[in-house]
């Protein structure tokens, strides 16, 4: 059983998490867990809540996804969380951040000397987290090693989709994709693919 631990906090953008949960919970043999730093209910700006386990009674993640959203600006200054962040990403066997989820882990360390990329209008608030990171402004997401990086939002379905084309093949990802009805767009180079013209 490979098991994904998707990492909550208040202020979380839905769809950076629950895209890419929605790709990984069609995997045969993957569960997920819902974590935050301390359990109990955790909820959004949009009303969502979601009730989570404490990440330290989970141990080690295969994966692990961290979203982004308003909530990260706090969090970005948290010790507690950043610390316990970063033992968490150490631990995992993959780490998946969208969005701003990228500005966490740049803050807490674990993407000094990789390339990775996160959400575009925020980028370069994210980049001043990490300036040992070797950020990637114009992709969609990024894979360095065991991490994968998304832009905003949307991007962390095309992320996920991508890891499954790595580990499973493309065709496993397009199936995966036509089951969503949803259009993959396979570029990870292109993270302006809704670019005004």
């Amino acid at each position: 059983m490979t098991k994904v631990t998707a990492l909550f906090f208040h202020d979380f953008t839905a769809l950076d998490a629950v895209g890419p949960l929605d790709v990984l919970g069609r995997l045969e043999g993957y569960e997920i867990h819902y974590a935050s730093l301390s359990g109990g209910p955790v909820s959004n700006s949009s009303g969502l809540t979601v009730e989570t386990e404490p990440l330290s009674t989970l141990g080690k993640s295969d994966i692990l996804l961290v979203p982004g959203g308003f909530g990260t600006r706090k969090l970005a200054g948290d010790t507690l969380f950043l610390e316990t962040l970063r033992k968490a990403m150490d631990e995992a066997s993959l780490v998946m951040t969208v969005c701003t989820g990228s500005a966490l882990a740049a803050a807490c360390g674990a993407l000094d000397g990789r390339h990775a990329t996160g959400n575009k209008k925020a980028f370069d608030w994210t980049m001043s987290l990490g300036p040992a990171v070797l950020w990637e402004r114009d992709a969609r997401w990024v894979k360095d090693g065991k991490f994968y990086t998304a832009g905003g939002v949307s991007a962390g379905m095309d992320m996920a989709l991508g890891f499954v084309a790595d580990r499973f093949g493309k065709e496993k990802a397009f199936s995966l994709a036509e089951s969503m009805e949803y259009c993959w767009n396979e570029k990870a180079e292109d993270g302006w693919c809704f670019r005004r013209k």
